[in-house]
């Protein structure tokens, strides 16, 4: 069963088994844009994706 990235209420399809830099890099999102979370929990872009996984994606905002 595949994970799934959701950004902005746009859901991505991607295969589990693999770290979310990569599925991030699949679904075209830069990495350096978003923070994932797993059931409200910060994960990192190492993480490997489980099958039916469920990664809400936060866009990050900086300002100067």
């Amino acid at each position: 069963m595949p994970a799934k990235l959701i950004l902005r209420g746009k859901e991505f399809q991607v295969k589990s088994g693999i770290t979310v830099q990569n599925a991030l890099k699949k679904a075209g999102i830069n990495s350096e844009s978003v923070l994932a979370t797993r059931d409200g929990e910060l994960i990192t872009d190492d993480e490997i994706l489980r099958e039916d996984d469920v990664i809400k994606l936060v866009e990050v905002i900086s300002g100067g």
